[in-house]
């Protein structure tokens, strides 16, 4: 069977040529007017300003920094949200209105600024301002200045002031440790900070948020050993006792005798960390750590203590320390009194140089000496602070007897309150 024809009117072909012709043509003038022309509605210059307006950025996010509390949890250092505000002097124009607005919230006149600007004109970046609370930041950033924008961080707070100052120690204005327990486990604190990245328009402002890169890690926290309530009560006191007997410094420790650990520890002069406007070198040391002094007579229980050990000598020995005084080489050692005949009780009791003065020079030096060194004194308290002193316990080839009597009753050495306080944290503790 023959089959038919299929044929289509010349007209119909012609019309679909046609349409198939202008459809690339029609594409490539689209284009062109996207990407050359400049007449053209939405076109190249249309799109270029919306990618101009509108670019990807990644921002840091900053990392919460460990909390420092006493034993009991109570917060010795925490941080808080601020926010820094920044500027690029390429982009504000010096000639705004709005830099007056901006002066004014910056506590600055016009002109001030300006000349800020100028030294910085050269520059994409500078400080405005650090620091500032959410709130006074918020009204800045309201200003809507091209060119200036807000940068969140966060600053440290000390609940306790003054009263844990040389103690915890501070940070810098970018949140690393400068002094005290923050600075020796700044590493242990500190966060690591976190990325995203975002949406932003021409004046800097935050459209949307795009893609998390990596979240902040918070640093660790950190507890100590310090009771807030007795050290509010040991600071309290020794800033009294400062001022009664009208003197230029002082320090207090107290120990758990139990543990060894330290339950207060404060230092006169002390200054606020959260306002350094009046802070002095003088008063940032950590005295009952980093300060030495000559011990003296607070060294005759140990001396007493090497003498029972030896075995020379037990608690109702009878020392003669008539007439109330001793020569020893060219010195002369006295008591306040002729104190006669005593125990070493009533040695200890009476404080006496001259009843000491004979203990030592029948013991060996070496046997004295291995007995500070044992309590402590010569070697560091392995407390961590920056600054731990370790005292001076010199040892010599041959004692001359005056040296003996000398070291006997703390002088000829160093310690620091903190070595001093353990070392009798061992007596109180039945050795």
């Amino acid at each position: 069977m023959k089959q038919a024809k299929i044929t289509i009117s010349r007209w119909r072909y012609l019309l679909l040529v046609g349409v198939l012709f202008m459809l690339p043509v029609a594409g490539l003038w689209h284009i062109a007017g996207l990407q050359v022309l400049t007449d053209v509605d939405k076109g190249f210059q249309f799109l270029q300003g919306q990618g101009l307006a509108r670019t990807v950025r990644t921002e840091s996010i900053p990392a919460y920094r460990g909390v420092i509390t006493d034993s009991r949890g109570e917060p010795l250092a925490v941080s808080t949200p601020v926010v820094t505000l920044w500027a690029n002097p390429q982009v504000i124009d010096s000639t705004s209105p709005g830099l007056t607005g901006l002066a004014k919230q910056l506590s600055m006149s016009r002109d001030e600024l300006q000349q800020r600007l100028s030294r910085y004109s050269n520059k994409e970046f500078m400080y405005l301002a650090r620091q500032m609370t959410p709130e006074q930041a918020e009204q800045v950033l309201r200003l809507e200045i091209p060119g200036v924008y807000g940068q969140d961080e966060y600053k440290r707070f000390y609940p306790a002031g003054e009263v844990t100052s040389q103690l915890v120690g501070f940070t810098n204005i970018d949140d690393r440790g400068q002094e005290g327990m923050e600075l020796a486990f700044d590493e242990l604190l500190t966060g690591v900070p976190g990325a995203k990245k975002v949406l932003k328009d021409l004046k800097g402002r935050v459209i949307k948020d795009l893609t998390l890169v990596r979240s902040e890690k918070p640093g660790q926290n950190l507890a100590l050993s310090i009771d807030l309530r007795l050290q509010y009560i040991a600071y309290r006191e020794l800033k009294a006792a400062v001022v009664k007997h009208q003197a230029a410094s002082g320090s207090v420790v107290m120990l758990d005798v139990q543990t060894g650990e330290i339950l207060a520890m404060a230092n006169q002069p002390s200054f606020n960390p959260n306002d350094r406007s009046r802070m002095s070198s003088d008063s940032l040391r950590n005295r009952a750590i980093t300060d030495l002094v000559e011990p003296g007579s607070t060294m005759k229980p140990l001396t007493v203590l090497a003498a029972l050990e030896s075995g020379k000598f037990v608690p109702e020995t009878v020392i003669d320390t008539n007439p109330g005084s001793i020569r020893v080489g060219r010195k002369t050692f006295y008591d306040h009194r002729n104190y006669g005949l005593i125990d070493l009780t009533t040695l200890l009791m009476k404080s006496s140089q001259v009843g000491v003065t004979k203990l030592a020079l029948q013991l060996d030096p070496t046997h004295v000496r291995d007995m500070f060194f044992r309590m402590g004194l010569g070697q560091s308290p392995g407390t961590g602070f920056p600054g731990e002193s370790p005292g001076s316990l010199p040892e010599h080839r041959r004692w001359k007897p005056v040296e003996r009597a000398n070291f006997a009753f703390g002088y000829g050495l160093s310690a620091t309150a903190l070595q001093l306080a353990q070392a009798y944290a061992v007596l109180a503790s039945d050795g």
